[in-house]
This record gives C-alpha cells, structure tokens and sequence, in this order.
C-alpha cells in the first residue's frame, strides 16, 4: 500500500504545488468534480494536515494518528518534500525510527534525497547521507534567520523598519470596534472586510473578555 501524507503550515496556504508533485509520480490522480481536481490513485491512501505548523513534531500531528492505524510492513510513507513531513534531524531520526519499527520505507520525491528508494533502510550509508544534508539544511535556514533579524535590527536603528502593516486601517478598526459594540460576530466583521478573524481579534484587543478591561457600556 502507498501512504501519502502532505502538510500545510497555514489555513491561506495551498496544498497544490504538493498535489502537482503526487501526480506527476502518478500517486495522485487529476478528477472533475473533486476538490481541486484531484484525487488518490488506485492502491493509495491519502492523509492531509491542515493549518499544521512544522514546530509539532510529525508524530503528534492528527494525521500521523491515523497513518498509524492504518500503515502495515511492506507499505510505503511518501511525502513531495521533506520538509512537509520532518521540521529537523530530530525529528527525521523520529520518523526513521516509527518506519523502522514498522517496516515501512520513507520516500521523498522532490530535493536531494529523492534519490533513495527507502529513507528508512537501516544501513550506515543511509543514515550518514541523511544526517549530513539535513545537517546542511538546517544551517542554512538558521543563517538566513539571523541574517533576517539583523536586517530588522539595523532598519530599527535607522528607523526605516516599522513591521507589517494593520490588516485594517484606522477607519477600518474604528467601525470594526464599533459595530462589535453593537453586537456583531467575530466572524462577520471578518467576512465583512474581507480580513481574517484574527485581524478582526487584533483590532479588538482590549475589547475582548479576559483582557482586562471592562466592556463597553451599552447605550
């Protein structure tokens, strides 16, 4: 049996770019009046995690749960990218060691380990190349975030950095605040101007109950 398993860190983010790599490697098929247009090919099972942020380890994610319940020896776990499945060489080895325990083989179809049939083979090559590219890896993405709070740094001390911008400007917020006053719903404001419900949260901040401060007195 093939196992597919993708991951979306955000609820605006698509799980399509993933979807395209699963279809090209035929685990995923192109279908009219589906979701997206897709769908599992013959022989797979598909689970998703959405709005799953990288910082829990791949174990403890809902959908783990399930590949759990259903993941038999001989099946093979697929993934398009490993960094959808794995956050860093912790939790590689964590998910090595669950298909080890299992008998099932750990593929990656896109990057520089695509290359290897089975992530999860127990022999010392494997496990060697394997800890030296995410090794690699994770420099990188820690050299890019120091770089990336320097930048912020020196753009304070030069007072040219200010952050992201309010998703609802000053007008916006006022009738916002207002009109949640007057009784509106969290989500209809969000849906109203077109935000998220947590911008709709931000701007009513030190409205909402357990801040602090008491409510607005009604007219």
């Amino acid at each position: 049996m093939q196992i597919v398993y993708s991951r979306v860190s955000t609820a605006t983010q698509s799980l399509l770019r993933q979807r395209h790599i699963l279809t090209e490697a035929g685990l995923l098929v192109r279908t009219e009046g589906v979701t997206e247009g897709f769908r599992p090919a013959d022989g797979v099972l598909l689970f998703e995690d959405f709005a799953t942020t990288s910082k829990i380890p791949a174990l403890e994610r809902p959908a783990f749960g399930k590949i759990a319940a259903k993941a038999h020896p001989g099946d093979t776990l697929t993934v398009s990218e490993l960094f959808r499945l794995c956050r860093d060489l912790l939790d590689i080895h964590a998910v090595r060691n669950w298909c080890q325990a299992r008998g099932v083989a750990l593929r990656v179809l896109s990057g520089p380990l695509s290359n290897f049939h089975d992530l999860a083979a127990e022999d010392a090559t494997t496990a060697v190349i394997i800890n030296v590219i995410t090794a690699v890896g994770q420099f990188q993405r820690d050299i890019q975030n120091e770089l990336t709070v320097e930048g912020i740094a020196a753009a304070e001390a030069e007072g040219r950095y200010r952050g992201r911008p309010p998703a609802l400007d000053g007008d916006q917020r006022e009738d916002v605040r207002a009109a949640f006053g007057e009784g509106a719903s969290i989500a209809a404001l969000a849906r109203a101007h077109g935000v998220s419900r947590a911008a709709v949260r931000t701007a009513l901040a030190d409205l909402l109950p357990g801040q602090g401060v008491p409510p607005r007195p009604s007219a």
